[in-house]
């Protein structure tokens, strides 16, 4: 028997076990019995919970414990939530209804509606502007909203539908254009749009995530992560990712892009300096597996736990774009490591 080869065989076994132990793997998965869609999920950065669109509410649950929290109410066709901290708020883009519910972040109790354009989706506040911005799919354009008095201050035309919006927290926002394939860039000096800039091969872009000390955006599209110069929009890579991509997040303390796949995968992409010369690199590194229709994410920064909403799914009804969900089944999964 060749002992070299049995103690090499061995070491190679455990290397791999110990790279597979170290992988992206569901932790954790949380229970919400309720019926309805979903969209996005939120963590909230002063508190245990995670804000998870469902149908015509909110559902709160405490990350820790899986146990409910409460519910914002009331929120037709709700989309995203985000949070303007200095002012204790709350906020829930309701798709259907055509406008923002306003909450307590202490209580959850709501206080106020705000009519915004029409189909809103994708919901931000951005610290630098001290501002709620608002993409609203159907009249495709951007709300300006100031949360201190719940008022819409502006309204931007894009030129397309927006899906996703990020900021560099230095005066810009950039926002995917699904239907046309690039990435609209607003001065927030100013609120106007300044360029248009098409994401390369990457189609239908949605997710969207920025690494703020690097300048790069992260666009998800169709099996296609863009990676962009955030202050030219020059491409800088297109990488593989799974498929159904409808949510992507950036780890800034992990150098670390996720992409959430609609297939049942979590797309891993390592940012690293190059060795050679001077600048970054980005490689996919892992695919981890999740569970089908988990689409959309949340990144808590502080735990760097990821947390994806789905469901059992059935088959597809005639005319549907997604497979159906199995009642009673809807869940958060909790992927770390």
């Amino acid at each position: 028997m060749n002992f070299r080869a049995v103690i090499a065989g061995i070491a190679i076994l455990g290397a791999s076990n110990a790279s597979f132990a170290q992988g992206y793997h569901v932790t954790n998965t949380l229970h919400i019995a309720s019926s309805g869609g979903w969209d996005y999920i939120t963590t909230c950065p002063v508190n245990d919970n995670i804000y998870v669109s469902h149908g015509t509410q909110v559902n709160i649950l405490n990350k820790n414990t899986g146990d409910s929290v409460g519910v914002i109410p009331n929120t037709d066709g709700v989309h995203g939530i985000a949070f303007a901290l200095e002012f204790n708020k709350g906020f829930t883009s309701n798709g259907k209804s055509n406008d923002l519910s306003v909450f307590d972040i202490k209580t959850n109790a709501v206080t106020g509606k705000i009519k915004t354009g029409e189909k809103p989706d994708a919901i931000m506040y951005d610290p630098f502007t001290k501002m709620i911005l608002v993409c609203n799919g159907k009249s495709k354009d951007l709300s300006v909203i100031n949360p201190k008095n719940n008022e819409v201050v502006k309204t931007i035309a894009l030129g397309g539908k927006p899906e996703t919006a990020v900021t560099d927290l230095a005066g810009k926002i950039y926002i995917n254009i699904e239907d046309k394939s690039e990435i609209v860039v607003v001065n927030t000096k100013t609120w106007t749009v300044t360029n248009h800039w098409k994401t390369g091969k990457g189609e239908e872009p949605t997710g969207l995530a920025i690494d703020t000390k690097t300048k790069k955006l992260f666009a998800g599209c169709n099996k296609l992560m863009v990676i962009m110069n955030a202050e030219n929009g020059k491409v800088v890579k297109e990488l593989p990712i799974g498929d159904g991509c409808d949510g992507v997040a950036f780890d800034q303390e992990t150098r670390t892009a996720f992409s959430s796949n609609g297939d049942g995968t979590l797309t891993v992409v390592k940012e690293g300096k190059f060795i050679e010369s001077p600048g970054f690199d980005f490689t996919v590194v892992e695919n981890a597996p999740t569970k089908k229709g988990a689409r959309t994410i949340a990144l808590d920064e502080k735990t760097h736990k990821i947390y994806l909403p789905t469901a059992d799914l059935g088959p597809s009804a005639e005319g549907q774009k997604r497979p159906s969900m199995v009642p009673g089944t809807f869940q958060i999964l909790e992927v770390g490591k």
